[in-house]
């Protein structure tokens, strides 16, 4: 059948099982709002505020899904309003496509109103890119997007159409949806080396990031662990892979991580890196990383291999099949020692907060107020963040039940991710979600709280108030000599007015009492709620390894 290109982009949506797209329309995108009107039964679209806010909105449904998250955005300014969006699905390795619109091809490069290279500027934070100036190459050239998206380590297309291609008419016959790219299986070689070495380890820790978690191998990676009695660690972007329930698991490790997890990674002779790339956040000083630990690296891109750690054995290929079959060939052990040293380890972390508890018995912390959330919380719930201290302490003290239920920036470390990000992941599920951000994070793009009210997206907002940059702040507490430049906000924002004025409900609260009352009454409100939680300026995000430091260095009190 012969359709237009705008046509064939929806039909080729909906033949790629897109089910939900994000964007924001514009005059170089009318046809494909056109087109998308006309299959409104088949495929849904979310009118985000901001096309910042659509592009992080598709980035959570993704996130919560693990299906190719869509966002459409026109030419100019909407098409550059994607490049942070993309560059934070890039950095966590999220399967996006981006469909931009652009000028007629007879008036690209000639500085026409709202033209914009946006393959060109997006190069460098995309899997791939196409400006698609053949009406006949536009449906292959969409299957081929969704294929590269989701394949091998998974990212983010973009696919730019001029608007005479979108006019112009074609032949269009509808295929199924693109499988992904076949990885190539792992070395057997490397298979043996690995194998011996986690027969040989007496102390094995299993390090599992956003590769993993991605895959769903949370299982597979528990029952690993029970063979060869390991425990297990995982990176901010490993967090929901493994619940928290499960004896083994210590915890996020690294910059903020759990004192016991981090230290138990410092004393293992052997680190099995599953889908992890060991940022700096992870590894602090790396030469004095794992300085008596041997190394395996499991991951889908030979980039990542001795990337930023040197490994003893890189395992490049199919993650899945790889941990299936060093699984299914090492031999069972029990390491009593290995657990008793855990064992103390994690005691001693029970220690050092029991002590801070005390400090903090009369304030409401945040600790008290995650334990209020845990404990409310609808099961399965997704919690979504911004990025900050309140980050951390998500990291730190939500528990999750299952895997896809953190829904964060952690490679870019996008303030304003969080409020887009929850709608999508709450539009992919409609499970339970909740919002934590701060007051500088959620100025950056509350304005997608009309997005949640016209949706009527019951995501609760928990903002923690402290009038200040806190994660900045605190590192200008203890490294900048209590030189506090511009990081206090000292706004006068009403956010119990301001919540109200889009028309969504607000709390304000300052104990523990309150917000427990607070919290309950959001999560059965059916639509957009915030608690304005007034917190402690001064309150730290512990533990914490210093910039350029290593876990010798870690400071775990004030």
């Amino acid at each position: 059948m012969k359709l237009t290109g705008a046509e064939i982009i929806v039909k080729t949506l909906i033949e790629q099982g897109v089910t939900d797209v994000f964007g924001y329309p514009g005059g170089q995108v009318l046809n494909i709002y056109d087109a998308l009107y006309k299959e409104s039964d088949k495929i849904n679209h979310v009118l985000a505020a901001h096309e910042q806010g659509a592009v992080h909105a598709a980035d959570g449904y993704s996130r919560a899904t693990g299906k190719v998250g869509v966002v459409i955005a026109t030419s100019g300014p909407g098409a550059t309003n994607l490049v942070t969006g993309i560059a934070t699905a890039m950095l966590d390795s999220v399967p996006m496509v981006a469909i931009t619109g652009n000028v007629p091809c007879s008036l690209i490069g000639k500085d026409s109103f709202q033209e914009i290279d946006i393959t060109g500027i997006t190069l460098p934070i995309t899997k791939h890119n196409y400006f698609v100036n053949n009406v006949e190459e536009l449906a292959d050239s969409i299957r081929e997007a969704f294929k590269i998206a989701k394949s091998g380590r998974p990212g983010p297309v973009l696919i730019d159409v001029p608007k005479d291609v979108q006019a112009a008419v074609c032949d269009f016959c509808e295929q199924g949806v693109v499988e992904k790219f076949p990885l190539p299986k792992a070395n057997e070689d490397l298979i043996s080396e690995a194998v011996r070495l986690i027969d040989e380890a007496k102390r094995p820790y299993i390090y599992i990031g956003g590769g993993a978690a991605g895959l769903g191998l949370g299982k597979e990676v528990e029952k690993f662990a029970d063979k060869t009695d390991a425990y297990i660690g995982c990176t901010f972007m490993g967090l929901s892979a493994i619940p928290d329930t499960f004896p083994r698991f210590l915890g996020m490790q690294g910059m903020h991580g759990h004192y016991a997890s981090s230290m138990a990674q410092k004393d293992a002779d052997l680190i099995i890196g599953i889908g992890v790339r060991f940022s700096d956040r992870a590894t602090g000083n790396v030469a004095k990383y794992a300085k008596n630990s041997k190394i395996i690296q499991i991951d889908p891109d030979f980039a990542e291999i001795n990337k930023n750690v040197k490994v003893d054995v890189g395992i490049v290929g199919d993650v899945e099949d790889a941990v299936s079959r060093i699984y299914a060939a090492v031999k069972e052990k029990k390491l009593p020692e290995w657990k008793e040293l855990v064992e103390s380890l994690r005691a001693d972390e029970r220690k050092i907060e029991e002590e801070v508890d005390k400090v903090n018995k009369d304030s409401f912390t945040p600790k008290k107020m995650f334990n209020i959330i845990n404990e409310k919380k609808p099961e399965h719930t997704i919690i979504a963040t911004d990025v900050g201290q309140h980050q951390m302490w998500t990291a730190q003290y939500a528990h999750f039940d299952s895997a896809r239920r953190l829904v964060s920036s952690g490679g870019l470390g996008t303030m304003g991710f969080g409020l887009g990000a929850a709608i999508g992941a709450y539009v992919a599920t409609k499970d339970p979600t909740v919002l934590i951000t701060g007051d500088g994070s959620f100025g950056m793009n509350l304005n997608e709280l009309a997005t949640a009210v016209s949706y009527n997206v019951p995501v609760v907002i928990v903002i923690m108030n402290n009038g200040v940059l806190g994660m900045v702040r605190q590192w200008q507490t203890l490294f900048y000599g209590k030189r506090y430049s511009n990081t206090v906000l000292g706004r006068k924002t009403d956010f119990v007015k301001l919540a109200e004025a889009f028309g969504a409900i607000g709390y304000r609260t300052t104990n523990e009492k309150e917000f427990s009352e607070a919290f309950e009454k959001a999560l059965k409100a059916g639509g957009p709620v915030v608690i304005d939680t007034i917190i402690d300026k001064d309150e730290f995000v512990l533990p914490m390894l210093p910039p350029g430091g290593s876990i010798d260095d870690i400071i775990v009190k004030k």
